[in-house]
């Protein structure tokens, strides 16, 4: 029995063997189709749909959204959503697809939403039955997201929204999207609504931005005098600022909901490539000079210094959930992300370092080391390092809410 699995109380402790027992007679086991590394690469409606069907199943046994009220789809329990999360992570489960619903949209529903809105959008956003993206980024408006310039105006019960949002993952899937908008020109910040808006409404249209992995998770969404209901707004109307921050609390993982989240699937197709356990066996079987790659004195160095950096961030993650160890409820969240995040790129990086040569070929040349993907972890790791805010905000956020230092010029 773990550490932690000892500390749960008598509740906790009965949903943790439930859990244990329904994902070992439930995994879905092996994919009919390849899977990208995460969620944020979707693209493939096959993937998405065994994907979704993995989430509504967990779902349904109440692995996901445990915590929630039962009203709003939930199953209504106290602190359990975690237990689920863990249990999930330990099975190696696939990743659930709704990740911009799950960790972004469902904390500012539940918190700033109408109870109708409540009760018709979180059980379908829980289940994973509808897909969610993110309204945030514009030409515009990247690390300076107060600097929106997509405008809502009011007429009557409605808004009618024009703009141009940016790097919007999953949009080509999604039937709603959380947005964050400019309602009035007077002030920067108090000038900000947040809404929900269905992607279906007339006037709404996805484009795919293509990175250079070749994979089109990202999008640019156009609004073309948009009509939506006024019951979609989250907040009242110059109070977006603040849902907005509810949004970034959560995805940044300091927020008061624990959000729901699968483990790390390896598949014939796709290896871990978040941890220090694969890149090792890369290199055994990678050689430099006739030797293997581990046994190079400088490679061995680097290996050692990511697995102590590893294993400090799984120290942290335990520490963060004692809340007597947490004088600052932010400061281990954020400095999670931000270590994380850096963590997997540098990871990446000596993988396709290690492979050498290797690395050039593409995730399809049935030549590639270990199906190509360390060189596309290390391409697709720099959008989680933007994410979020970017590092360097998340440095500012640490260094001015968390150490006292001035804020920035």
């Amino acid at each position: 029995m773990s550490t932690t699995a000892k500390k749960d109380t008598p509740e906790q402790a009965e949903f943790r063997a439930y859990c244990r027992q329904w994902l070992q007679d439930n995994h879905p086991g092996e994919p009919p189709v390849a899977l990208p590394q995460s969620e944020l690469e979707l693209s493939d409606p096959a993937a998405l749909e065994w994907l979704q069907a993995w989430q509504k199943s967990a779902y349904d046994a109440g692995l996901v959204g445990a915590d929630f009220d039962k009203e709003h789809g939930g199953g209504g329990k106290t602190d359990c959503q975690r237990i689920a999360n863990q249990e999930m992570q330990a099975a190696k489960t696939p990743f659930l697809p709704n990740l911009i619903g799950l960790r972004m949209s469902a904390p500012p529903i539940a918190i700033h939403g109408q109870e109708d809105v409540k009760r018709e959008l979180l059980p379908k956003l829980l289940s994973g039955e509808e897909i969610w993206c993110q309204g945030f980024s514009e030409p515009g408006a990247g690390s300076d997201l107060a600097n929106q310039s997509t405008f809502a105006e009011k007429q009557g019960d409605k808004w009618i929204v024009n703009g141009h949002k940016v790097w919007t993952t999953l949009a080509h899937f999604a039937s709603w999207m959380i947005l964050l908008c400019r309602t009035s020109k007077d002030d920067k910040y108090k000038g900000l609504s947040f809404f929900v808006i269905p992607m279906k409404s007339e006037g709404v249209t996805v484009r795919p931005l293509i990175k250079l992995t070749g994979e089109t998770g990202f999008n640019e969404v156009l609004f073309e005098n948009v009509v939506l209901d006024d019951r979609y707004r989250l907040g009242e109307v110059g109070e977006g600022w603040q849902v907005a921050m509810t949004t970034l609390t959560h995805e940044r993982g300091a927020g008061p909901i624990t959000i729901p989240q699968a483990g790390g699937m390896d598949t014939e197709d796709k290896l871990d490539v978040f941890s220090t356990g694969p890149l090792i066996e890369l290199a055994k079987k990678s050689y430099r000079n006739g030797k293997p790659a581990a046994n190079d004195a400088g490679v061995r160095d680097e290996l050692m210094q990511l697995l102590i950096r590893e294993r400090a961030m799984q120290e942290n993650d335990r520490r963060q959930r004692v809340k007597e160890l947490n004088d600052n409820p932010v400061r281990l969240s954020l400095q999670h992300k931000l270590l994380l995040t850096e963590f997997h790129q540098d990871l990446a990086q000596l993988g396709y370092e290690i492979e050498g040569a290797g690395s050039t070929l593409y995730a399809n040349d049935p030549n590639a080391p270990d199906a190509g993907q360390w060189p596309l972890a290390y391409m697709n790791s720099f959008g989680m390092t933007i994410a979020a805010g970017t590092n360097e905000i998340q440095r500012n956020i640490l260094g001015e809410r968390v150490l006292g230092l001035p804020k920035t010029k």
